[in-house]
């Protein structure tokens, strides 16, 4: 039991700490909305702007990618605890993106310039980086458990019973194991 709840707790701190590094590093790939100043009130600039469906596709493409790597990872060294180490990938990917969405609105890492087509004399600053679709945050923890799933999957057909063919009818299939020498 032991073994399962430390598999478990590993599975999820490894993640939620993976999470840091990977919101500063969406936070560094990001281009940053613009703002203009109206009034003392920073306004978007464009509404029209691609800048803020191009941070939901940032992050999605550094949790995804971090989800297929830990859920590939994660298969490999746990052949013999499978089921703590799933749901922690599930919680711990959860965990991750969550860090991961805080890290990358809290610390600005990168260019923070930004350009717009205005009237001359008219300042603009970067915007907050944020998610506009928040269901990118199941990306991490979705592709992890899904790489996961497919790769004990495939693993499981190989080695199943059911793959070896069936012997003709009416006769009965040699029982399993090495075969006597003739």
């Amino acid at each position: 039991m032991t073994r399962e709840v430390r598999a478990f707790a590993i599975t999820v701190l490894a993640l939620a700490v993976l999470g840091l590094p990977a919101g500063l590093l969406w936070s560094a790939l990001s281009p940053r909305p613009p703002y203009q100043v109206i009034e003392r009130t920073p306004t978007l600039a464009d509404p029209s702007t691609q800048a803020l469906i191009a941070a939901d596709g940032w992050f999605a493409t550094v949790t995804g990618a971090l989800g297929l790597a830990c859920g590939t990872l994660a298969w490999f060294l746990s052949r013999r605890v499978q089921l703590p180490v799933l749901l922690g990938l599930a919680l711990g990917g959860a965990a991750g993106a969550f860090a991961a969405f805080w890290a990358g609105t809290t610390f600005t890492v990168g260019v923070v310039a930004v350009e717009a087509a205005a009237a001359p004399g008219v300042a603009f600053l970067p915007g907050p980086l944020t998610l506009t679709a928040k269901g990118v945050l199941v990306s991490w923890p979705l592709l992890a458990t899904g790489v996961f799933g497919f790769l004990e999957g495939m693993h499981g057909y190989r080695e199943s019973p059911l793959r070896r063919p069936h012997p003709p009818a009416g006769t009965t299939a040699p029982p399993p194991g090495p075969t006597p020498p003739g």
